[in-house]
């Protein structure tokens, strides 16, 4: 009765426009208040959360993925991929969830990759005959691998929760993200072929691909940079992203000559929105979740799910479904950081690896971004594309059931997440 309460209490706080963190952050506390336990647990709980050192990656990625947002980037990227994949059955839609996977490789942002890609891709791919809600549903689904295809900043928060290895989350994500990449490049290829209607683009010259390759290359060296030197060891995901950071703003500035001071301030303005958003949701989350580890809640969930779900495939169905209602309502983080505490000793206790566990939740995240009313992604596009959130969103079905397909593969084949970062 007790969890009822204070979930129909915080759904309530959330309808009636409550921000998030301060919906979270104000539960906790009257939880703390009205259970008799001190309150000063709540700015101990903030400052425990923000002054980790882990967390410093997160605005260092966000503004590495803002500069290449306003140096244009994406539009290299994407008449690079173009120029290599353009002419296949539906390459247009090829090059541009290529494009989504590789800026996603550098940022860690899913609406940056959403946003950068979005402006090149939408306006060629409509004018070339690709129907609208298909090219809408593409982006907004392909903007997603920007937080599975490492780094990720919601990897990053998982694990600073958890206190798992954010650099073994890393690893752990390439399976599945380049499971999913080709799932959607296999589905957009059959889409153009059953439906027709685009105008196919001519296949590029070698000296077009060369030409389009190196002003692409720096970006793609960013890329190797930061994957490389963590997975080596030779960065953390904080010096890593601070490194992204400073080589984002070498290239816009001195390669491609495509940063002004104003589109700086920008850059460092938004990120630096997005990062108070971020970790006020982090601080508030961190006081909800000490509160309902003092009512026992978590125990509590795990003892019910070990009583009334018979095995694990149930368990991962039921905690889907769960997840998919909660995308309805909350933004990514927000699942991450309510559902995690909630949901991991249950994993646990039916044998779940808390890394796959963690790349099962980054998915069913993604699954959240395209699902309105607060997918973030639909929001993203319908603002490029100047259209509908209706369009958009209905859009996005098939890409969502390529997702849950994922999950499916991912639960029956784990080494797929785990082989790179345990076994190989």
């Amino acid at each position: 009765m007790t969890i009822i309460l204070i979930l129909a209490t915080l759904f309530a706080l959330l309808l009636i426009g409550v921000p998030v963190a301060f919906a979270l952050g104000g539960m906790g506390l009257g939880m703390l208040l009205i259970g008799g336990f001190s309150p000063l647990m709540a700015p101990q709980s903030i400052l425990s959360t923000l002054d980790g050192f882990i967390l410093l990656a997160v605005p260092l990625f966000l503004l590495m993925s803002n500069l290449l947002l306003k140096g244009g980037v994406g539009r290299d990227l994407f008449a690079a991929v173009q120029a290599w994949v353009g002419h296949w059955p539906g390459g247009l839609a090829v090059a541009t969830i290529l494009s989504c996977a590789l800026f996603a490789a550098i940022s860690g942002s899913s609406v940056a990759t959403a946003a950068t890609i979005g402006t090149v891709a939408i306006p060629e791919m409509i004018n070339r005959g690709y129907e609208k809600r298909f090219v809408y549903g593409l982006l907004a689904a392909g903007g997603t691998l920007g937080i599975l295809i490492p780094p990720s900043i919601p990897m990053i928060v998982y694990g600073f929760v958890t206190e798992q290895s954010v650099i073994a989350l890393f690893l752990a994500g390439i399976g599945p993200g380049l499971l999913l990449v080709t799932l959607f490049v296999v589905f957009a290829m059959l889409h153009a072929r059953l439906s027709g209607g685009y105008t196919p683009v001519a296949k590029a010259t070698m000296e077009e691909r060369i030409t389009a390759s190196a002003r692409a290359l720096p970006s793609v060296a960013l890329a190797a940079l930061v994957i490389v030197g963590l997975y080596s060891g030779a960065f953390t995901p904080t010096e890593a992203a601070a490194v992204g950071f400073a080589a984002a703003l070498l290239i816009t500035t001195f390669w491609l000559r495509s940063m002004t001071w104003a589109h700086l301030w920008e850059a460092v303005r938004e990120s630096a929105i997005t990062t108070v958003a971020i970790l006020l949701i982090v601080a508030g989350a961190k006081v909800f979740g000490k509160a309902i580890a003092l009512y026992r809640i978590p125990q509590d969930i795990s003892a019910f799910l070990a009583q009334t779900i018979d095995g694990p495939v149930m368990f991962i169905i039921v905690v889907s479904i769960v997840l998919l209602l909660m995308g309805l309502v909350f933004e990514a983080l927000s699942m991450i950081l309510i559902m995690t505490p909630v949901l991991l000793p249950a994993a646990l206790g039916l044998g779940f690896d808390p890394i796959w566990f963690g790349i099962y939740m980054v998915i069913m995240v993604e699954c959240a971004l395209i699902t309105p009313p607060v997918g973030l992604n639909l929001y993203v596009i319908q603002s490029v594309a100047q259209t509908t959130l209706g369009n958009v969103a209905r859009g996005v079905w098939p890409f969502l059931v390529l997702m849950l397909v994922t999950v499916a593969v991912l639960y029956i084949f784990p080494d797929l997440v785990l082989y790179i970062p345990f076994k190989w």
